[in-house]
This record gives structure tokens, sequence and C-alpha cells, in this order.
């Protein structure tokens, strides 16, 4: 009879055959990664939340929000033509058509307003050269001599004024515009123009706004509830370029505002939240970076978590574990209730809550049990494992968004406030160096905090780029993008 081997003989081989599937399971769920970032659309993609929730109304509810949202924007589009400059351009009868067609008189009067019609035209902006003449008045008596004031400018002796620096500010916050391209267009329209001149402009306005930039991102940080997030910005060196970090810190104000703040640094080590965030105290909405430590500690800010990350998570597991779908579904329930909430207008309400704890905390408590069953039955570092590890480590903060209306569900606003800086990273590359990093974080603040609240970032910036220099500290929250009133509504709310 041949000799049975101990069951430790074979424990080697069982370890060996684990680890070779744990590594298959990971190369599998890259692959699929990869896949869907080089093919695009023509593979399978995150479907968002709405979309998803639109695709369980009924046809009529769909039609009828399309309705509301075309109304939405056609007063919107309304509002913004009564703003606009509006041109009525008058046709007159031609001289030898002035007669009736019956009877040939030439007897003819008005007939109304006459017939109207709308065109949309486009004329190319217009660049100035204004020459300012002081007016000199002498006296008889040969001693006197009085000069009319000279224009207020952004900078003594700067040929440049106030509205050309917004302009060069939000080509390159607002439209992610690379100042090389900028300089081109400037001399289409007949300004002789180089690069560095831009270049010189939009620090020199960044350093004007510096004390706006950094009172925003003070009042950001005493809000009771701060979502941030960061993204990488590459810093020009001699040899090869540095990998910087901008940062968002963002939070919504009673009125509804969104107030949205950037810091620079060199690194992404837990100081800048330190910096912008330590000694106060709230509600902080972030993945699971480590680098928010440092403020989420007892005495400090309760992290909150995403739910949109931990969405994500099972999405890309889904290639190589289809019992992700059952995550994915729970998560869905969840957004459902926040759906419901804003259809029934009860959003950061006391009902809101009570909502919350009556529909989402089952939720909540069986997807728990489910994650504790799952987590046995998947490898640890595969995709599945990964992803119930990293809800099941998260799952306080997750869970803290029931007991809280005034809590999101989830941390895609932030990251939302870094899709221009993407973008505009994507087009210029990167920034020459610190100081030029953190010129950039000010004015994006700026910007970006006009978008978010409806107002004219140009005429925004043109305007405060002169009152901010004798404007009173002590009121400086007036110049702030979501207070800010026009020099001239100002005086006559005054």
């Amino acid at each position: 009879m041949p000799r049975e081997l101990p069951l430790d003989h074979f424990c080697p081989w069982r370890e060996e055959a684990e680890e070779l599937r744990e590594r298959l399971t990971t190369l599998e769920a890259k692959m699929a990664s990869l896949e869907r970032h080089v093919f695009g659309r023509k593979a399978e993609r995150l479907p968002t939340v709405r979309q998803q929730l639109r695709g369980e109304q009924s046809e009529q509810e769909v039609a009828a929000q399309a309705q509301a949202a075309l109304q939405k924007r056609r007063e919107r589009a309304a509002l913004k033509l009564e703003q606009a400059l509006t041109r009525e351009v008058r046709h007159a009868v031609p001289q030898e058509q002035r007669q009736c067609p019956a009877c040939g008189s030439r007897d003819l009067k008005p007939l109304g307003q006459g017939r109207q019609s709308v065109v949309y035209e486009y004329l190319p902006p217009r660049f100035e050269r204004q020459v300012h003449v002081q007016e000199t008045l002498a006296c008889a008596c040969g001693q006197g001599v009085v000069t009319a004031p000279a224009p207020p400018k952004v900078v003594d002796k700067g040929e440049y004024g106030p509205g050309f620096l917004a302009h060069v500010v939000a080509s390159k916050c607002a439209d992610a515009l690379p100042l090389h391209r900028l300089a081109q267009r400037v001399e289409r329209g007949g300004v002789p123009m180089s690069r560095s001149t831009l270049t010189d402009l939009f620090h020199r306005a960044a350093q004007v706004v510096a004390p706006l930039a950094a009172r925003l991102l003070l009042v950001i940080s005493q809000a009771a509830v701060v979502w941030a997030d960061e993204t990488p910005l590459r810093v020009l060196e001699v040899k090869k370029t540095h990998l910087g970090y901008l940062w968002t810190f963002l939070t919504q104000n009673e009125q509804g505002q969104w107030l949205i703040g950037y810091r620079f640094s060199m690194s992404r080590s837990g100081k800048t939240p330190q910096q912008v965030l330590e000694g106060t105290q709230g509600a902080l909405v972030v993945d699971a970076y480590t680098g928010y430590n440092p403020v989420t500690v007892p005495g400090g800010r309760v992290r909150v978590g995403c739910w949109a990350h931990v969405r994500r998570k099972f999405f890309e597991a889904l290639s190589t574990a289809p019992q992700a779908q059952q995550a994915l579904d729970f998560i869905l329930q969840l957004y459902r209730v926040e759906h419901e909430a804003a259809q029934t207008g009860v959003v950061r309400m006391l009902a809101h809550r009570a909502l919350r704890q009556h529909k989402s905390r089952p939720v909540l408590e069986a997807l728990h049990a489910w994650l504790t069953e799952q987590v046995p039955l998947h490898l640890p570092k595969g995709p599945m494992g990964q992803a119930l590890s990293y809800t099941l480590n998260q799952w306080q903060a997750l869970r803290r968004f029931v007991d809280d209306e005034q809590l999101p569900l989830d941390n895609n606003r932030s990251e939302g406030a870094l899709r221009k800086v993407a973008l505009g990273r994507k087009n210029f590359l990167f920034v020459g160096h610190q100081a030029a990093g953190e010129n950039l974080a000010g004015l994006y603040a700026l910007v970006a905090t006009c978008e978010a609240n409806g107002v004219n970032p140009e005429q925004y910036l043109a305007d405060v780029l002169l009152r901010v220099q004798t404007h009173p500290n002590s009121r400086i929250d007036e110049l702030l993008p979501h207070l800010w009133q026009p020099l001239r509504d100002a005086a006559a709310a005054a």
C-alpha cells in the first residue's frame, strides 16, 4: 500500500496556490481598469447615481423633470439677456418701396411697433489704448498750479488697466487657457504682447487680491462642515519637475452659497490640512487618505467618509467578483433616500434626519452584516478584499451622516472643485515655482467662488483689484465673491 503523506506536506503548495490566485485576481482587475481607461466609452464605465435613479423613474416623472430643467434654463438665459447690452437695429422701408401696393398712395403711416426678430451675433473683443490727459490749471499770480487727479491703477505707473488684468486671470483660471495662447489672442486684438508680460500681470494680480483669498480660506475653515481633497500639480525645476499638490477646502453657508478655497504645497503631508484647519471644530468630509489624520483627532474635527469612493472600489472589483453588485445595490438605496429628500424639499432639515434614520439606517445595518459575511470569502489583497477592508475600516466615518442632516453622503463636491485644476494642469502642464503655485491657488479660489455663486469673475476682479487697495480691512468680507456688490450698487445700498 502507498504511504500516506502528512497533511502539512501540502501546506507550502497550498500557500503558493493561494498566492498565485491572489496575484491573478489582482492582475485581472488591473487589466479591466486599464481597458476602461484606454477604450473609454467603448468599455464599461461606472454609471452615475443620477443616471441610475433616473432609470427607475416613470416616463412622466422624467418628462416633468426635463420640462422643469428647460424652463430653468430659459429663465436663466432671459436674465442674462436683460443684463447684457441689447442693441436695437432698425430697418427702414426703402424709399422706392414707400408706397401702397394696392392704390399706389405714398401717404403711409407706421403700423404698431414693427415686425421684430432676434439675432445673436458675435462681436470680437476689442482692446482699447486709453490716453489719460490730466487737466492742469495755473493761477494768474504765477505761483499756484492745480492738476486733476490721476486715474486709479492696479500698479503704479502700470500700462494695463484692471479690466485687462481681470481678463488675464479669468482666461487662465476660469477657461484653463495657457498664457502663451492668450498672448497670441491679445496680439490678434492689436496689442503687442509676450507671455512673460502676461505672467508678470497674472502674479501681480494675485499679490493684490491675496488678502481676499486668505480671508476666504479662513472663513471656510471656521465652518461647521468642510469638504477637502487634493490633486498633484507639477512644479518646474532645473533638470526635472517636482510634484506639488493643490488642496481644496470648501463649504456651504446657511444661504446655500458655496465658498471654495485652495492651498498649494510642495508635498502631500498632513501639514497643509493642519495649517488650514488646526484649532477648528466640526465635520471634515474626506476620503481615507491619512494626511487628514492630524486634524481629525479628539478636540478637532470629526471625519466623515465618502460613499462615492466606496462605490468606486466595489465597481472596480466587479470584473473579478460579481458579488460586488450587491454592495452597489445597497449604496444605491442610500442615494435613493437622498434623492427622495431633495424631491420633497427637506434637505438639511430635521425631516431629512428623520428620513435617514427611518430608511438609511436599516440599509446600513444590512450592508454591514453582508460585508462581514463576505470578508472570509475573498482574498485580502484582491480587488474585492480591498474594497471590503476599505469599507469596514472607514465604517464609523461612513455612517455618521445618519445622525446629522448637515452631513453629505459623499465628497463629490470637492472632487468637482478640482476638475478645473485638472483641466488647467493638462493645458499649461506645470507652475514655475512654489510662489507661482501659491498665487495660482489664491486666484483659483476667487474665480471658483465667483462661478459657484453666479458672479462674473471678470467683472468681479476688475472691480476689487482697485477697491481692495483702499478698502478698510475691518470690512474686507464685503469684497468676498459671495458678498460682493459692484461699486455703484454698494453706494446705492449705503
